[in-house]
């Protein structure tokens, strides 16, 4: 999973509450407030979070995914979640639930060591648009339009929410747990439009929730440290729909955890000492990952002990949110701004935003603040920060630079007049006994078989239909091939990208649609360390199937399987 939130389509950092959010009291801005003087490290990828999917392109009102909204990190009361019975449990906030818990380890490095955490989410608030009446009354109307062709549209819009505790760890690990209110108060403010048109009515309800700290010593100088956020509200009617649970929801829950004298260890990617009680943290509806400035020192290492900083399996801070992210997520330097799109790349969306028609773009700003400020954001972007948004390469390294260091690359067959060395595959250096084929020029990959190229793998000739157990290396492999480590699956194929690296498309032996992905050409993709062999290649199974966009010619696909019945 890469580094910069932006490359993976998360939504870039909010912007400050406007001056509508203003009528009411709406606590502490995104990001402020008291805290450890790290968290303003994290305050731009914690926006992101917390604004993510809060209104998504076109942005406005009338867009049917605009409709149905709300969707990760949602704390709903009990009473409403479990109507229909105890909810699934799972790492990633997608699924609606009345509680959040994160479970972490950390080392103590103090005896006066302390623990800080930041609870953050959103609040909803009902805009209804009211116009006046002759009799001086108002009613509710979806829609208004003043006589100077200014629209207002009801709609819900949310405030953001933090608070902030603190506790001695001793006072933690004595066996008390700490608890604390992090709930937000109804209210209403009322903004006349201009004209007497009629006016704007902003309501929101009551949000009732609680965080409780607990933490276990699990050797002198190792925690495990358990914050639990619930929502303790009711619901006004359990069999209510959702549009009107969220009203008391806590939405884009995510909490900051840091602190003086201690230090957070990867759940991801834990020393290897570590590793049996990282996998014994059990965290719910949430994904807890390292985040802020690695601390290191000019030797390379942590002050605390840890890996070496840029790198390392420590970490000053972390981030539990309810979106699967890297350790260390950082927001893309060249990103202009928030988009609330997971969905889509700055560019395609800036792209498509300025592509909006004039009554669009007037109905995307009468629809949310938020939404007007992207729309004059992007309709006034000066073209040289336009054009930063047309690709970032962050694997380049300057010119005389050693290329990173990486694990050897295995033999390969040869292939007589291919544009490969006599293994078959590139030298760790990038070459071939030749040259660097050039995928773009006609004929690049001339040569080369998926179905039946092999490729060393622990002495052992894999290729298609050869069996293997995955084994996604720990540091930088992707969250969502983690939760495939130890499945056995067998080769598709065997593909060369672009920068000369090769990957296995598998598909997983107890997969029961298996056979439909391989026909439609749907893989898993992994390289070659991080398989291990369980047989000898046994030659393709399969006509070869599509690869990576751009990178082979699909074949005709064979004669659909017979559904079962």
């Amino acid at each position: 999973m890469p580094d910069a939130v932006a490359e993976d389509d998360v939504a870039r950092a909010a912007t400050a509450a406007t001056a509508e959010d203003s009528a009411l009291p709406a606590g502490p801005a995104p990001g402020s407030g008291p805290g450890p003087a790290g968290f303003e490290q994290l305050s731009a990828v914690a926006d992101a979070v917390l604004y993510e999917g809060y209104l998504l392109y076109p942005y406005r009102r009338s867009s049917p995914k605009n409709r149905v909204r709300w969707q990760f990190g949602v704390l709903l009361p009990r009473d409403w979640v479990e109507r229909d019975g105890p909810v699934a449990v799972g790492v990633s906030g997608s699924a609606d639930s009345w509680y959040q818990q994160t479970e972490c380890l950390l080392r103590t490095r103090r005896p006066d060591a302390a623990v800080r955490v930041r609870v953050r989410y959103l609040q909803t608030q009902h805009k209804q648009v009211e116009a006046a009446g002759p009799d001086g009354g108002h009613r509710p109307v979806p829609s208004l339009r003043a006589d100077d062709g200014t629209a207002w549209l009801t709609f819900d819009e949310a405030v953001p929410r933090e608070t902030d505790l603190a506790v001695a760890l001793a006072d933690l690990l004595d066996g008390r747990e700490h608890t604390a209110s992090v709930g937000a108060p109804g209210g209403e403010a009322t903004e006349p439009l201009p004209s007497g048109a009629g006016r704007v009515v902003r309501r929101r309800e009551e949000v009732r929730a609680r965080t409780t700290l607990t933490a276990v010593r699990l050797a002198d100088d190792l925690v495990r440290l358990r914050v639990r956020s619930e929502n303790t509200g009711r619901s006004a009617d359990p069999g209510a729909p959702r549009e009107e649970a969220l009203r008391r929801a806590l939405i884009a829950t995510h909490t900051l955890v840091g602190g003086d004298g201690v230090e957070f260890v990867s759940l991801i990617d834990p020393p290897e000492e570590l590793a049996r009680p990282a996998g014994e943290c059990r965290s719910e509806f949430t994904f807890p990952v390292l985040g802020g400035a690695p601390l290191a020192q000019t030797d390379g290492t942590s002050p605390y002990g840890g890996r070496e900083a840029s790198g390392g399996s420590t970490g000053p801070l972390l981030l539990s949110a309810p979106i699967i992210l890297p350790d260390r997520p950082q927001i893309a330097p060249e990103s202009p701004g928030d988009l609330h799109d997971a969905g889509e790349i700055d560019e395609i969306l800036t792209l498509r935003t300025m592509l909006l028609t004039d009554e669009e773009k007037a109905e995307a700003r009468a629809t949310d603040p938020r939404a007007a400020e992207i729309i004059d954001r992007v309709d006034s972007m000066p073209p040289e920060v336009f054009a930063r948004l047309h690709g970032a390469i962050r694997s380049l390294s300057p010119a005389g630079s050693p290329a990173p260091a990486g694990p050897p690359t295995p033999a390969g067959p040869s292939t007589p007049g291919g544009p490969f060395a006599s293994d078959g595959l590139f030298a760790s250096d990038g070459s071939s006994g030749g040259e660097r084929p050039a995928w773009w020029q006609e004929g690049g990959d001339e040569g080369l078989s998926p179905t039946t190229d092999t490729v060393l793998v622990d002495g052992v000739r894999v290729g298609g239909g050869s069996r293997v157990l995955l084994r996604p290396r720990g540091r930088g492999a992707d969250a969502q091939d983690m939760f495939l480590a130890g499945r056995a699956a067998r080769v598709a194929a065997v593909f060369h990208d672009v920068d000369g690296s090769t990957h296995l498309a598998v598909t997983l032996e107890d997969d029961p649609a298996a056979e439909l992905h391989t026909w439609y050409g749907r893989f898993h993709y992994f390289r070659p360390e991080e398989l291990e062999p369980l047989t000898a290649a046994e030659g393709p199974e399969t006509p070869a199937p599509p690869g990576p966009p751009g990178a082979h010619t699909a074949p005709e696909p064979p004669e659909a399987p017979t559904p079962a019945p």
